[in-house]
């Protein structure tokens, strides 16, 4: 496992990550800067339908994927191995991956269909409706279902396990139970009880935790300079003792961040394909926010109370120990554990073990809601006669694995998500740079029709996109059913 997973993620995913998030930063003209303010607005625009969801629930079923044990663990283990410094590229990551996650959620928006009576859309639907390779979208929806279904979970249920046997004494197995049933009231719901209880918890835990972290700063507000400062001068090289561990802060640093955000990676377009929205943009501007929300202030929240705390330790790979305030423990939860309890000394892991349990039980949900609709793409291309049977496999699977990545070990769990996070990587950043030319024209589309004044609305035809059905169909006719109504 090691071995496929240093292969998935070798240098050239870094590389081609940073890559892609740059062209479309640049070619887009920076919006992720531009249109900071309108992707706030369009946050709360849009209400549901019987089809599809609300742009606030798929925002917030999008950030159940994207926020989970990566803002704690993952940030933990950037500044383990990478130094503080690993903190920036976190940052610099999450800035140019906001214009790879704005084009994936508006080509999601673009190629969407509506199936068994709700929108379904991600990059296998792209995929096959925008570049016409069936190959290769059946390829993306297999990997994905085997990721997210089977390979995914497992992180976020050891995340769990670990932080209640660490708070609360509660054996491994019995967390398992209880993630299993909690799990299977809501997936056995479907999308709609999905995205009503992303939308309830999600604000929730991300408030509750930003607003621990802003306690821990305050009460160590003179460390503020002195820690941003060490931040900035690592991440260049030019601490003392950081300074030989430049490459490493890069590395870990990105490799965290894109794990973390998960810009570019296929993962959120599942969400941001079954909002309800008049125009692809408007979803795609949502959606890029959502990874300012996941770096800029989630991950910031554990970096800023780590750092200022000094509860940490960095030890970079093959080196000897740079800083070991902690003594001999593995990075990973303990550090934020160790940091609220320099303010709150018997509210650390209690409250490090609620914040993951809501973090990774969200992300299992997001997971289970993109690997279904995976599945009901492959039902729908290759003809399946009862897609239920195969979504109700994968529930009882994804339950299955559920429990037993909460008995087995960190570090396998991790081996298994940075394979599946990875593969899924590779294959949707080739596709959306192939894409590049449809998606800068809804941005440029929707830019003109914002100058115009009007609310913008998606015609393909106008743009030359061929291969949006539901746009050229379904919407114009429920459209002009609407109108005659009135």
């Amino acid at each position: 496992m090691e071995t496929v997973s240093n292969l998935v993620w070798s240098p050239a995913l870094i590389i081609l990550c940073i890559v892609v998030g740059l062209f479309f930063s640049l070619s887009t003209r920076f919006l992720q800067l531009r249109h900071f303010a309108e992707m706030i607005r369009q946050m709360f625009r849009g209400k549901s339908s019987d089809e599809g969801i609300s742009s606030f629930q798929a925002l917030s079923l999008a950030l159940s994927g994207r926020v989970g044990t990566g803002n704690i663990a993952g940030v933990a283990t950037a500044i383990a191995y990478g130094g503080p410094g690993a903190v920036f590229w976190m940052w610099l990551i999450a800035f140019v991956g906001a214009g790879s996650a704005f084009v994936e959620a508006a080509l999601a928006q673009v190629y969407k269909t509506k199936q068994d009576g709700q929108f379904r859309g991600g990059p296998a639907y792209y995929i096959e409706k925008g570049l016409k390779w069936k190959w290769y979208a059946v390829l993306f929806a297999v990997v994905t279902v085997l990721a997210t279904g089977v390979l995914l979970p497992g992180v976020q249920a050891n995340s769990i396990a670990e932080g209640m046997k660490n708070a609360f004494s509660i054996h491994p197995a019995i967390t398992g139970i209880g993630i299993v049933v909690l799990l299977g009231i809501i997936i056995l719901g479907g999308v709609k009880r999905i995205a009503r209880a992303a939308e309830f918890i999600v604000p929730f835990m991300a408030i509750g935790y930003i607003l621990m972290a802003v306690i821990i700063v305050v009460v160590n507000i003179e460390k503020l300079p002195e820690v941003l400062g060490l931040i900035f001068r690592s991440a260049f090289g030019a601490d003392a003792a950081f300074g030989g561990i430049l490459g490493a802060a890069i590395s870990w640093g990105v490799k965290r961040g894109i794990y973390s955000n998960e810009a570019g990676q296929g993962t959120a377009p599942h969400a941001a394909a079954a909002a309800e929205v008049s125009h692809p943009a408007k979803q795609g501007l949502v959606q890029a926010f959502s990874v300012y929300i996941d770096t800029w202030f989630v991950c910031s929240a554990t970096a800023f109370m780590i750092l200022m705390t000094g509860m940490y330790n960095v030890t970079p790979e093959g080196k000897a120990p740079i800083v070991q305030t902690l003594g001999d423990v593995k990075p990973g939860p303990i550090y934020t554990q160790k940091a609220v309890e320099t303010v709150f000394p018997d509210l650390g892991a209690p409250f490090v073990a609620v914040a993951l349990f809501f973090f990774a039980f969200t992300t299992i949900m997001a997971y289970y809601y993109m690997a279904e609709t995976n599945i009901a793409y492959l039902g729908r291309l290759l003809k399946w006669k009862n897609v239920r049977a195969f979504q109700f496999a994968l529930k009882i699977v994804m339950l299955g694995v559920v429990f037993y990545g909460s008995v087995k070990t960190a570090e396998l769990a991790w081996m298994l998500g940075d394979i599946g996070v990875g593969s899924m990587a590779w294959l949707n950043l080739i596709a959306i740079l192939l894409l590049a030319k449809p998606a800068l024209k809804v941005l440029k589309d929707y830019e003109q029709q914002k100058k115009e004044g009007r609310d913008p609305v998606f015609d393909p035809a106008k743009l030359g996109i061929e291969g949006a059905d539901f746009w050229e169909y379904d919407y114009k006719a429920r459209e002009t059913k609407a109108a005659s109504g009135k």
